[in-house]
C-alpha cells in the first residue's frame, strides 16, 4: 500500500460507527489524473482509498478519519455517507473516457482491502453499496460492468437492490 495523503477530510461525528463501504470509479482519463484531484486541497474531493488497474492501492486518508467521497448522498432512511463510510475509488475512465471491465488483479485488490475493512469495522455487508445507490440522480458508478458477484461470492456484500 502507497500512502499518497490527502488534506480532503475532517473528523467523523462523535459516535459513529463505520458501517458502510462505498464503491466508486474514478472516471478520469488516467490513473494519475485521479490521484492528483484526490490529493488536490482546492478539489475539496478525497477517499479512503484508490485501486490502480495494476492492483497498486493507495491511501488517501485514514478510515478513522471521514473523506469526502460520497457528497450528498442517501440510501433509505441513512443520508450523509460521509459521516460513517468507507470510500473506494477504483482507477476506470468511466463512462465520459471509455468506460471498461474492471480488471481481475484490481478487483483481487479490492477483495483483500475489503476483508481487511471487515475485520476492522462492523461493516453492514446491505451497507456495501456503489456510489449510484446512494446518489442515483447524479452518479452512475462504479456502473454495469463492476462485478458484484465477486463481492457476494467472498461473503462481503448483499446485493439485493
Amino acid at each position: 500500500m502507497i500512502h499518497m495523503p490527502s488534506s480532503n477530510y475532517n473528523d467523523r461525528p462523535d459516535g459513529v460507527i463505520i458501517n458502510s463501504i462505498i464503491i466508486h470509479y474514478t472516471g478520469m482519463r488516467t490513473a494519475q489524473d485521479a490521484l492528483n484531484r484526490l490529493c488536490d486541497v482546492q478539489a475539496e474531493v478525497s477517499a479512503h482509498y484508490t485501486i490502480d488497474e495494476d492492483g497498486t492501492v493507495y491511501n488517501h486518508v485514514s478510515p478513522d478519519k471521514r473523506a469526502w467521497h460520497a457528497g450528498v448522498s442517501q440510501w433509505n432512511e441513512l443520508k450523509n455517507f460521509n459521516d460513517f463510510s468507507v470510500g473506494i475509488e477504483l482507477v476506470n475512465p468511466g463512462h465520459e473516457f471509455g468506460y471498461r471491465p474492471f480488471p481481475n488483479v484490481q478487483m483481487d485488490a479490492l477483495i483483500f482491502l475489503m476483508k481487511d475493512l471487515h475485520a476492522q469495522y462492523p461493516i453492514d455487508k446491505k451497507l456495501v453499496l456503489g456510489h449510484s445507490d446512494i446518489a442515483p440522480d447524479r452518479k452512475q458508478d462504479p456502473g454495469e460492468l463492476f462485478p458484484w458477484d465477486r463481492l457476494v461470492n467472498e461473503n462481503l456484500a448483499i446485493r439485493s437492490l
